[in-house]
């Protein structure tokens, strides 16, 4: 039982915590006029949801971390044939690569290439499992706002939209393309990219700083006078809790720069701790009571934040570093070379992971730490 009680701790505070990080990604999107194909709760995988404004909302079978689908990320070249193949997507409404191919007079890599970008801007759906042939399709059209109000004010039933894979008129291809064109992450200027970027860990924070106003302020702590032992309740005003926030912000950056010192990088990551720690110590903080549970998740929000602010990719500080690259010397960092950087980034936490998850073992599991 107190095993079960740790996981679902554990997958709470993490769920929640990633879940609102993603939400910041999201709403900033949104509100650029960027479209997010997908907000799921936990792992990329087999999923639940349902269908809402483009997006698809739901949980995984993994219900551990979370992610938003931003549209246009990947930042290569857009293909030169889009606007053709667009239109001919649109106009059949379900096309083989080979179809594509011949009605765009191009070859069928080309195709394939082109139709995989379209994948990635939302603007047609990838196969389907089912397919005996790999088909691509228009992508499902919710009924227009308007239609739905006036439906809802003759009382009749909601209106359908148009399904999947179904045929549409393309009377300008051009207006087509850049429709879909104007919806993607990489057209938006920089300082909307950025903020797009730095929304997740901007929401972590945030949340952090209104959890440590609740428990100095509203809640209030208890103090002990080490000279008389006696034990008295105390709530600050919300300057004081506000400068407790910033106070601990600032020792989470000292520790992070730890990391990438020499001389202070083993000690840090034996300070640190993996999901197993994460599980073990929010199993202890919820058993204490709300007000230490929202401590440790503004604690553990406080790290999620800043740690993907370290200026390497994939991170959201990593892409973040790459949009300035890409602002300063006015030309775009190639693919192959942001995917080598990736892989770097990606290497060196994986290590650091399983450095933290062998201390966990040997400290929880063991108690040898």
């Amino acid at each position: 039982m107190d095993i079960l009680f740790m996981i679902v701790c554990a997958v709470f505070v993490i769920g929640f915590l990633v879940f609102i990080h993603e939400g910041g990604h999201y709403l900033a999107a949104r509100a650029f006029g960027v479209r997010v194909t997908e907000f799921m709760l936990g792992l990329p995988g087999p999923s639940i949801g349902f269908k809402r404004a483009g997006t698809r909302f739901g949980v995984t079978a993994v219900p551990l971390g979370g992610y938003a689908k931003v549209c246009g990320m990947e930042m290569g070249p857009v293909s030169d044939h889009a606007e053709a193949v667009l239109a001919c997507v649109y106009e059949r409404g379900t096309v083989s690569v080979d179809d594509v191919a011949a009605a765009c007079a191009i070859s069928a890599d080309d195709a394939q290439d082109t139709l995989d970008q379209l994948v990635e801007w939302g603007s047609i759906e990838a196969p389907r499992k089912r397919d005996a042939q790999p088909l691509y399709r228009t992508p499902a059209e919710e009924p227009a706002a308007a239609q739905c109000r006036e439906a809802a004010r003759l009382c009749r039933p909601r209106p359908h939209g148009q399904e999947a894979g179904t045929p549409r008129a393309v009377p300008d291809p051009s207006a087509l393309f850049q429709r879909e064109s104007a919806q993607q992450y990489r057209s938006l200027p920089f300082w909307k990219r950025s903020v797009i970027l730095l929304a997740g860990i901007a929401v972590n924070l945030i949340f952090a700083m209104v959890a440590f106003i609740v428990i100095y302020s509203v809640v209030g702590f208890d103090v002990t006078d080490p000279a008389t032992g006696a034990t008295s309740h105390v709530v600050v005003g919300a300057d004081k809790a506000i400068y407790a926030g910033f106070s601990y912000i600032g020792m989470t950056v000292q520790a992070i720069v730890g990391l990438f010192n020499p001389a202070t990088a083993a000690e840090t990551v034996s300070n640190s701790t993996s999901v197993i720690g994460i599980a073990v110590m929010s199993a202890d903080y919820f058993a204490a009571g709300v007000a230490e549970a929202l401590f440790f998740m503004a604690v553990i929000s406080v790290s999620l934040g800043l740690m993907n602010l370290i200026p390497i990719p994939p991170l959201d500080g990593g892409r973040f570093l790459i949009e300035i690259i890409q602002k300063v010397s006015r030309r775009q960092v190639p693919a192959r070379v942001m995917g080598y950087l990736s892989l770097a980034g990606m290497a060196l936490f994986v290590g650091f992971f399983v450095i933290m998850l062998n201390q966990d073992v040997q400290r929880f599991v063991f108690g040898n730490w």
